[in-house]
């Protein structure tokens, strides 16, 4: 993936999102909806609302007007993000009160806001209304819009995964323009966090892997 299509992940938001609300409208998201997930601390319920709410804040922030400090890339909002420094599930940026206050009001509330913010990011996204700057701010900075959907875009893979995993359903596959950017993220961090060599033995020398998370 070249660079001018790197920075343009309009569509590719677009398609991942397609796959998660295909996940969401699934009959084993309704059957589980209240047992445990495969998270500390979250119901299946709470993980679905959790990752609908990806696009939720798309079809929101796209069109929220900022003054807040833009980061340079999407790999500083990694390093800066709350939620990644934190040591504990305690910690307030771990705070899971939204996501299990919305579950309280039903898979099909959730369907219903999925349908009406996938409809909203689709328009915002291909009508030329999307801002160039998106507030994230919950951490009080800014991203370039290309960025903002990257981090999206991430939450989405991983908790589509994690929702089928919890269900003991197959993880969804998911298109390469949508995959792709989050995989090379997702090396990129681990490389930052546990070295070249780490990562490079985790992914070919069987004998000297090591459990390394980018997070």
């Amino acid at each position: 993936m070249g660079r001018a299509e790197s920075e343009n992940l309009d569509e590719a938001f677009l398609a991942g999102a397609a796959v998660a609300a295909d996940l969401l409208r699934t009959d084993p998201v309704s059957g589980g909806w209240t047992e445990p997930s495969a998270l500390p601390e979250m119901s299946v319920g709470a993980l679905a609302c959790h990752l609908a709410r990806q696009v939720t804040r798309v079809a929101e922030l796209l069109v929220t007007p900022t003054t807040l400090p833009v980061l340079t890339s999407v790999d500083e909002h990694y390093a800066r993000a709350a939620w990644v420094t934190a040591s504990s599930l305690a910690d307030p940026a771990n705070d899971r009160h939204d996501d299990d206050a919305e579950a309280s009001l039903s898979r099909a509330w959730m369907l219903d806001r999925l349908d009406d913010d996938l409809s909203r990011a689709t328009r915002c996204l291909r009508n030329g209304s999307a801002q160039e700057i998106v507030p994230v701010p919950w951490q009080g900075w800014a991203l370039r819009r290309h960025d903002f959907l990257h981090t999206r875009l991430l939450e989405i893979v991983v908790h589509s995964t994690d929702l089928a995993v919890s269900l003991t359903l197959p993880p969804p596959e998911f298109p390469e323009p949508a995959f792709a950017p989050v995989r090379d993220l997702l090396v990129r961090l681990a490389v930052r966090r546990h070295g070249q060599a780490a990562v490079v033995s985790a992914l070919t020398r069987r004998e000297r892997a090591k459990n390394i998370s980018a997070f």
